[in-house]
């Protein structure tokens, strides 16, 4: 059993960290401060293969491995969590259905168009206002089909790059009987008449990732639209949350290492009774647990992408990465904060806003008690 990174994956890690340091990091306070999104730095990801790590190489994807995905969307949380959200939501939701399941004239058309860098990004529109964890029970957005289009009509809400997106995805009920085989995914251009993207949300946390919500007004798109398969589209939506949860956790390893490095910086430096507040065993003890904790995830989150790159299930243990990693960055955060003290809660000391960006990853993608849920189905399941 080997845990080594392969020759091809370090360098990969090299250069995803080196570009972090020079693009993404030096901006993450101003990110935050100003709610904008770091565009200078996500056009000179598309020739860098970030802006296509789950697309295939013939229509502009990097191509790369599972566990280079993860490890990408670490540097990228190491370096701006705001940043990070934007990239991982395109990759993983925004272009993964299309590459799953679009036909070869979706794929021909819109693939090499935002694994660029020269336009927008993907994104894929799930939640509704009573449909948040309940896809299947409590969607309400609906699609008819009249002649040759899509008629689509309702609202969503929590839709990750929408301003910045060059389509949504958008999740559909097609079959008004309900089940499991009632609903769709359709690719709406942002630009089509009838869609009107709200003002971005006032969030907490990972304030240059914009998030809102949308609303369908009699929205005319081509049938061809269609991605996968008619009245397949829970099926797709959870698969593709599956290795979205792989990249969440990847994202709050990501966060936990940078307000852990911050701490470890902080504690030799900052003195009190006498000596650096490092060799005080209260500190050391937050530090030990931090870094224990950090690797335990990151064995969590390999384990699921090299299962998915490998064609093996890992439904159950993409869960279980994005809960441990998630919970665990909260910790390592929190903590982070307290060894600080009450410069931790200053803006001027990046943990601070780390703190705040890591909350949301127990929620999003499935919350933590979803995880939970989906474990012990699994576990209960095979047992």
């Amino acid at each position: 059993m080997n845990f080594q990174l392969n020759e091809e994956q370090r360098m990969w890690q090299k250069v995803v960290h080196d570009f972090v340091v020079r693009e993404v990091q030096p901006l993450a306070a101003e990110v935050d401060e100003t709610s904008t999104f770091n565009w200078a730095a996500t056009r000179k990801m598309g020739p860098l293969g970030l802006l296509g790590l789950n697309i295939q190489e013939e229509y502009g994807g990097s191509g790369v491995d599972a566990v280079s995905a993860a490890i990408a969307i670490e540097e990228l949380g190491w370096g701006c969590g705001s940043t990070a959200l934007a990239i991982a939501a395109h990759n993983g939701l925004g272009t993964t259905p299309i590459a799953m399941y679009g036909s070869e004239g979706l794929k021909k058309k819109w693939l090499p168009v935002v694994a660029s860098g020269k336009s927008g990004l993907g994104a894929l529109a799930l939640t509704e206002p009573g449909a948040g964890s309940d896809l299947q029970g409590g969607l309400r957005t609906k699609a008819e089909k009249i002649g040759n289009e899509w008629i689509i009509n309702g609202t969503k809400m929590w839709c990750t790059n929408a301003s910045i997106a060059e389509y949504v995805i958008t999740l559909v009920r097609t079959n008004p009987a309900g089940g499991s085989r009632s609903l769709s995914m359709i690719l709406v251009p942002v630009n089509t008449p009838g869609v009107t993207i709200a003002p971005a949300e006032k969030k907490m946390g990972l304030k240059g990732s914009p998030t809102h919500a949308i609303t369908y007004e009699n929205v005319c798109v081509p049938l061809d639209n269609l991605v996968g398969e008619y009245d397949h589209g829970l099926h797709q939506t959870l698969t593709t949350l599956d290795g979205g949860r792989i990249s969440i956790g990847a994202l709050a390893l990501g966060l936990a290492r940078a307000a852990h490095e911050a701490a470890i910086a902080y504690a030799k430096d900052r003195v009190a009774f006498g000596k650096p507040i490092a060799e005080h065993q209260a500190i050391q003890f937050m530090l030990a647990d931090a870094e224990t904790e950090i690797a335990a995830a990151r064995l969590l989150v390999y384990q699921a992408a090299w299962l998915k790159q490998e064609g093996l299930p890992y439904g159950k243990e993409a869960a279980m990465a994005k809960l441990f990693a998630t919970e665990m960055a909260e910790r390592v955060c929190r903590n982070a904060i307290q060894v600080h003290g009450g410069y931790g809660y200053s803006r001027d000391y990046p943990v601070e806003r780390i703190y705040r960006d890591a909350r949301l990853m127990t929620i999003g993608e499935g919350t933590s008690e979803i995880q939970r849920i989906v474990i012990a189905r699994q576990l209960l399941l095979n047992s």
